[in-house]
């Protein structure tokens, strides 16, 4: 499959970076280093990409590129661990049942495309380059209490898109789409952009990153005095394969949409992300200062057998992919 990538496209001048690259997935299983360190399980199910140096607490001195001796993703100077939440189907008689995800890689199962993108228009703004996450820099998104559109719209770059095909892009909203969605679900995580210039991190894992202070959440507008140094995009999607649920005789009866998040979200508003840098040496700075759209040439990358081969044994033992009377942590699905 392949999913066209136009809308970023349309809106990256020719002088910027635009990195696109798969992951496949390293392993799903109940850690969170970064909200939840040293817990064994955290809370709920994650899936995770990149590195294999993924463990339970991810001490932020040690050398992330280092650690690993593989990694999932494409770019393979790209140590870095993303994971999310994962999604599953709420039975009409009250059971679940993990969601997959559809992998663009050729053997590969489940994983994440992921883009970093550099826009000139940062230049125009600040007369700054973007510059590269730091060793030891990680970032949250998301709010895993919200529970009302309220809530969600203090997170608008985090949206779903009901899937008509294997090109649609569009409309995007901050719920769990409440239709069949034929070709699936896509959730997109867009990571803020600008840095305080000090912290690799902060108590919420947030609070050292802002969006720009005016124009789009992708680009555009100068970075908050506060936070004043531009940093690339990191944006991700997520094509859960709903379609194997589309079944409505298997939908609960007062006709709300059978999809939950591993830690009982029903609303789609509590969607969050996580990031923990780990590029080796200086090979990100050096793509985001090369002008180059999607396929950069200075890029080091691997192939699908390699992404595929690079797995991780799950820590925690439990079942988390039968039809479930609960999800993974004792989580029931809940509305609002």
């Amino acid at each position: 499959m392949k999913w066209t990538t136009f809308l970023f496209l349309a809106l990256t001048p020719l002088t910027c970076a635009l990195l696109r690259f798969q992951c496949s997935q390293l392993v799903v299983q109940r850690l969170d280093p970064l909200v939840e360190p040293g817990l064994i399980p955290s809370s709920h199910v994650h899936q995770i990409v990149g590195g294999n140096s993924f463990n339970a607490t991810m001490d932020p001195k040690k050398d992330m590129p280092g650690e690993s001796t593989c990694t999932t993703c494409s770019m393979a100077e790209d140590f870095s661990n993303y994971w999310t939440a994962v999604l599953y189907f709420r039975a009409r008689n009250g059971t679940y049942k993990r969601v997959p995800q559809l992998s663009q890689i050729t053997g590969g199962v489940g994983g994440i495309t992921v883009y970093y993108m550099s826009d000139a228009l940062y230049d125009t703004a600040q007369k700054s380059k973007v510059t590269a996450f730091k060793p030891g820099f990680r970032m949250f998104i998301g709010d895993v209490t919200a529970k009302t559109k309220a809530d969600a719209e203090r997170f608008r770059q985090l949206t779903y898109t009901c899937m008509q095909n294997s090109g649609t892009r569009a409309p995007e909203s901050l719920s769990l789409p409440n239709t069949t969605c034929p070709y699936g679900i896509m959730a997109n995580v867009r990571f803020p952009t600008c840095w305080d210039g000090v912290n690799l991190d902060s108590p919420d894992h947030m609070a050292h990153m802002s969006y720009p202070s005016s124009g789009t959440f992708e680009s555009q507008g100068p970075c908050p005095a506060t936070h004043p140094v531009r940093m690339p995009q990191v944006l991700f999607e997520v094509v859960w394969d709903t379609s194997k649920f589309n079944n409505k005789a298997e939908w609960p009866t007062d006709g709300s949409q059978p999809f939950a998040w591993s830690f009982g979200d029903a609303t789609g508003y509590a969607n969050h992300a996580d990031y923990v840098f780990g590029w080796k040496g200086d090979a990100l700075q050096k793509l985001m200062d090369t002008p180059c759209v999607v396929n950069c040439p200075t890029a080091k990358t691997q192939g699908n057998a390699a992404m595929n081969k690079c797995t991780q044994k799950a820590v925690v033992d439990e079942n988390i992919d039968g039809w479930l009377p609960s999800l993974p942590g004792g989580h029931q699905a809940y509305y609002s």
